[in-house]
């Protein structure tokens, strides 16, 4: 069993959610998605933790919305954790922004596109925080163990603390702007011995399907994210906007706000009958 943020995780434990906007689109914007999502938090008895990402580096077009920068997004994810209460989570793309990022965020996550960047997966290990490692979109799932192994080997040769280590799946790479989800994979990257979450929205996305930007299905969100709560998963992280349509990142894959709280409900208590169903 593994203990995230005071809580234990895993396949006989409750179900946890990472959800947010994937990218802060300023302060009272994120303040105003994390109310709502303590509220669910909070009625649901789940542990919700609040992800947005101060940059996205990896836009498809050099004239797409990046974030408002690091420090800035830190100073509001910050202040997001004191008003609401809830975790935070946010992404870091380079060695350099680990340590500030983890003054003040809960969890850090590396992104997909960069799962087997050495410096980077040490970089956040030797933090001691709990990171949640996103498996490549062109890596195999039993390919994670490597990666799991480079983040432990960091703390071991450091003789620091290391903390909880989560590994995400959001679906491999099929070509022309396509993702496919393996739920094999979830049961391959569980046999690490970390808790594994399934990313249920970049799973839908089509990346670059738009041409200077990714697409999406959100209409099949609850759909995957039923199956790999059926399948085994320890949590689920899904991206949600009040708006998708006028999201500034993501929009076509985000679950619209208004319909998160019935979703996270649906998939908590089928979570619930698998596990005591064995």
């Amino acid at each position: 069993m593994t203990e995230l943020l005071g809580r234990p995780v895993g396949l006989d434990q409750r179900l946890f959610f990472i959800a947010g906007p994937c990218v802060i689109e300023g302060r009272d914007f994120s303040l105003r998605v994390a109310e709502r999502l303590a509220g669910f938090a909070e009625r649901l008895g789940v542990l919700i933790i609040y992800k947005s990402s101060f940059d996205k580096a990896n836009r498809s077009s050099s004239t797409s919305f990046r974030g408002v920068g690091m420090d800035e997004g830190l100073r509001i994810l910050d202040e997001v954790r004191r008003e609401t209460g809830l975790p935070v989570l946010t992404d870091v793309h380079t060695p350099e922004q680990a340590a500030p990022a983890a003054e003040v965020v809960d969890v850090l996550q590396t992104p997909a596109l960069l799962a087997r960047q050495t410096d980077l997966i040490e970089a956040v290990a030797l933090t001691g925080k709990p990171v949640n490692i996103k498996k490549g979109q062109f890596m195999a799932p039993a390919d994670m163990s490597n990666v799991v192994d480079k983040a432990r080997r960091a703390c071991a040769s450091s003789n620091g603390p290391c903390g909880p280590i989560l590994l995400t799946e959001r679906g491999t790479s099929f070509g022309y702007n396509n993702l496919v989800v393996d739920m094999r994979g979830l049961d391959i990257m569980a046999k690490t011995g970390c808790p594994v979450v399934f990313d249920a929205t970049h799973s839908v996305q089509l990346p670059g399907g738009l041409g200077d930007r990714s697409g999406g299905q959100r209409e099949y969100v609850p759909l995957l994210a039923r199956a790999a709560v059926a399948a085994g998963v320890s949590g689920v992280f899904m991206e949600t906007h009040p708006d998708p349509d006028n999201a500034l990142s993501d929009g076509p894959n985000a679950v619209p706000l208004d319909d998160m709280e019935a979703l996270m409900r649906t998939l908590a208590a089928l979570h619930e009958t698998r596990a005591t169903s064995g």
